[in-house]
């Protein structure tokens, strides 16, 4: 079934299904990589998926606690329609991003890549940076793995492969090791627009990388009261044997965006991934992130803050799959949240018939520092295998009386007191990025949101 059939008959409302469907008509054929059979047919493919689907509600298992019905009643335009107006003193801006950190560097303005805007790092012999766009371009093999198969794919990821034109795509030969992070900086500067991006690291056996993505607003998409904007991320990643690939998302989106992001992770054999999901932007925002292990001794890390306010909404869904024997992963998820703000994790660990000597464990705290704050835990064990060590535990608490007093007691004031406590119940979550470029770049965003970060950073 094509999806021009798949369209009502009568228009439904701004952001419904036939809303995309119109826009996918019109937008198809200008696309990159339009005209490429294969992909042609995905992008067909994915906008029935998400006909087929609409956006989730709170009916559905997976979407339990964070429905996108709401979605239905918004209009977004397209990404690509920055303007000198909205870009003025953009250049100012990556430079202060950068602050002169060495790496790689691609940066993309409202879903498309700006060669202008992003200074090349040296690349050793055979690793590869590139913009998607560039990548259809030339007919890169590597893409059926960014493309991989949307026919049991969530309606959010369906969606974004219908409409993505760019993102990077980051390659590695065997045993190639960068030794300075990849930057993916995504800018996001008109309000109301809604933007696609797919990303892909394919790292071949006992290759080495860091891949730090970063979400910021600029401009009209960063003032307060504007109109929401959507951006609609997936990455995949593709591990293989003994490599190791490390993944670092900073989302600091404007407070009337929405961001919907999908990390989707193979490892192979010996391989270690780990992901570190930082979440300080936007008024709703989904991380869904997942690894699979297709091999023995693979070793994950899936590790994660967040720090809301307000009515802002975050949810982490995350999935590990221990597919094949003797894996080892480990979870950390923590989040702060103030007002009457809501954080939802879920999380499921999942142990395969014969994936015996898994040692797993998962862990989701939550500090409320409002009575009206709300934190939902769901860790889930499913085992279907024999001599493993798995286990999860999850808290939900508030700042501790006992250590406010004490700070107090030797001369900090009240203000200065929570936010020393607040900082330190995230510290060993961040503690654990092992870059430590990337691990300052966490904190100095994490104290940015604390009154009195400053002071924190300078006399403490």
């Amino acid at each position: 079934m094509s999806a021009a059939t798949l369209a009502p008959a009568a228009p439904q409302a701004l952001g419904g299904v036939d809303a995309w469907l119109s826009r996918h008509r019109m937008l198809s054929p200008s696309l990159p990589g339009a005209g490429l059979p294969g992909l042609d047919a995905m992008r067909q493919q994915a906008i029935a998926r998400f006909a087929q689907l609409g956006w989730p509600s709170s009916r559905l298992e997976n979407w339990r606690h964070t429905s996108l019905l709401f979605l239905e009643q918004q209009a977004f335009g397209p990404g690509s329609t920055a303007t000198p107006a909205t870009t003025a003193g953009l250049d100012r801006y990556v430079e202060q991003l950068r602050a002169g950190e060495e790496g790689h560097w691609l940066v993309f303005v409202d879903g498309r890549f700006s060669a202008a805007l992003s200074p090349p790092g040296e690349l050793p012999p055979g690793a590869e940076a590139i913009s998607l766009a560039r990548a259809l371009q030339v007919g890169d093999a590597s893409l059926a793995a960014a493309f991989a198969d949307v026919e049991q794919a969530e309606a959010p990821v369906a969606l974004n492969a219908a409409f993505a034109g760019d993102g990077a795509v980051i390659t590695l030969e065997q045993g190639v090791v960068l030794p300075a992070p990849v930057h993916l900086v995504f800018i996001a500067t008109v309000a109301g627009a809604a933007t696609h991006v797919r990303n892909f690291v394919g790292a071949a056996a006992g290759a080495q990388a860091t891949v730090m993505e970063h979400f910021v607003a600029f401009g009209e998409a960063a003032a307060a009261g504007g109109d929401s904007s959507l951006t609609n991320t997936v990455t995949r990643v593709d591990v293989g044997r003994d490599a190791r690939i490390t993944h670092l998302k900073l989302q600091q989106e404007s407070t009337d965006a929405v961001h919907l992001g999908s990390i989707d992770a193979v490892q192979a054999a010996g391989s270690c991934f780990a992901s570190h999901s930082l979440s300080f932007g936007a008024r709703l925002a989904r991380h869904d992130i997942g690894t699979r292990f297709a091999g023995e001794h693979c070793e994950a890390l899936l590790n994660g803050v967040y720090h809301i306010d307000g009515k802002r909404h975050v949810d982490h869904h995350t999935r590990i799959d221990h597919a094949q024997p003797r894996g080892v992963s480990r979870e950390y998820y923590r989040g702060i949240l103030d007002d009457a703000a809501r954080g939802v994790f879920t999380g499921r660990i999942h142990v395969a018939q014969g994936a015996m000597r898994t040692d797993a464990v998962q862990r989701t705290d939550s500090l409320l520092l409002s009575p009206r704050a709300e934190a939902d835990a769901r860790p889930e064990l499913e085992i279907y295998a024999d001599d493993v060590k798995c286990g999860h535990g999850a808290t939900v608490g508030q700042l501790d009386e006992e250590g406010l007093f004490y700070l107090r007691s030797r001369g900090l004031d009240e203000g200065e007191a929570r936010n020393l406590l607040t900082y330190a119940f995230v510290a060993d979550v961040l503690g654990r990025i092992d870059c430590e470029p990337l691990r300052r770049r966490a904190e100095a965003a994490l104290r940015s949101r604390l009154p009195g970060g400053a002071a924190m950073e300078v006399g403490w």
